[in-house]
């Protein structure tokens, strides 16, 4: 920035600017998120925390609060700040903010309304204001389509999906762009209104998938899938009622991207069913900051994974990292046969990636409506 210019745009960018700026484009995200990855083994990046691996920060509310207008801690009722710094060809910052309610679907909602800001990582002027909604659901499905494209078997034809819903269809989105030989799909859902939607959306964008199957059960779903994902919501705190895979139902060669609350079996947790993170520091982060056994608060099956190594199940070297076999120095897939299930758990990094590449497109297309913070600051 030119020392004597000290005036300060930014662009706002609504959820149709984000459209047009290329949210959905699912196979330049699944790249961007492989290319995030890379950094991420590097060490090219800062998120929260003490190890710079956090999560993020959430607000909750207590059970019993003398103050009659405080939010009631209902399902999903949370706000939660993200932010993260990313190297690279990125070489910016920015934080999501959203508030949570399940209560929202009610009222045609969705249950999380999130906002992300993205910022110049020398002076911290935002560059971008953004609705981030979908830049959060095609960043979250592209993570899968990364694991699919290093794990999965090059010849996968068959989804197994519990759950299709936003997530769901984001993660068959990047299924489908890194393995084109996918035709089938097996659908677990709970109401006939999610699977309708998810169907009709299905054919509209993917007719190459011809054979659609609805199944009754979560077994029926997984059976004879080469790419396996449960994206269903679940409630938390007692894993024996998480949905489970069990192995008996998976396919020798299946590949498990798991973004939802999951349990395994005991044939599951074996070692020869190989165990990838998309971020080992921030399981490692997630298990610090919880109550033991930490599956019963952060359901997703990497949290698991870290309560067997701390019960001596599991040694965590038998942990893989994405990111080390993005950068080719971990063996993807080794043979045909293996199973290989990857927790999938969300990180702020992914939104400044996805997000920088859209405000670049932004700009490069006009797009967006461009706000000004001051032309000269009044403190200073």
């Amino acid at each position: 920035m030119d020392s004597n210019n000290t005036k300060i745009d930014f662009i706002y960018l609504s959820e149709q600017d984000m459209i047009k700026a290329g949210v959905t484009n699912m196979p330049a995200c699944v790249d961007a998120m492989e290319e995030m990855f890379g950094l991420l083994y590097q060490g090219d990046y800062r998120m929260a925390g003490p190890n710079s691996d956090s999560h993020g920060a959430m607000v909750v509310f207590p059970e019993n609060s003398p103050f009659p207008n405080m939010p009631k801690p209902t399902a999903d009722r949370r706000f939660m700040a993200m932010p993260a710094y990313l190297g690279g060809n990125f070489g910016t910052a920015g934080v999501k903010w959203y508030g949570s309610n399940i209560e929202n679907r009610k009222k045609g909602l969705p249950r999380s309304i999130l906002m992300f800001t993205l910022n110049d990582a020398d002076t911290g002027a935002p560059l971008a204001h953004m609705s981030a909604n979908l830049l959060s659901a095609y960043r979250t499905g592209a993570i899968p389509g990364v694991g699919a494209r290093h794990l999965a078997r090059k010849d996968s034809k068959v989804i197994g999906l519990v759950g299709p819903g936003v997530m769901g269809r984001t993660t068959v989105a990047a299924f489908i762009a890194v393995c084109p030989q996918i035709d089938t799909i097996q659908i677990k859902g709970r109401s006939q209104n999610s699977i309708d939607q998810f169907v009709v959306w299905l054919k509209e964008n993917y007719p190459q998938v011809t054979n659609i199957h609805i199944v009754d059960s979560i077994e029926e779903a997984v059976r004879g899938a080469d790419l396996v994902t449960y994206c269903n919501s679940a409630e938390v705190g007692d894993p024996t009622t998480y949905p489970i895979v069990k192995r008996e139902w998976v396919k020798a060669g299946a590949f498990l991207a798991m973004p939802a609350a999951t349990s395994l079996d005991e044939g599951m947790e074996q070692p020869d069913v190989r165990k990838v993170l998309d971020n080992p520091g921030m399981y490692e982060a997630w298990f610090e900051e919880v109550p033991k056994p930490a599956h019963c608060t952060i359901p997703l099956i990497g949290v698991r994974f870290m309560d067997m190594v701390a019960e001596g199940k599991l040694k965590s070297e038998e942990l893989e990292d994405i990111g080390k076999i993005v950068s080719g120095e971990a063996e993807g897939r080794k043979n045909d046969n293996e199973i290989i299930i990857m927790s999938v758990g969300g990180m702020p990094v992914e939104d400044v990636a996805w997000a920088t590449i859209l405000y670049r497109n932004a700009i490069e297309q006009g797009i967006g409506v461009k706000l000004n913070l001051w032309d000269t600051p009044a403190l200073r």
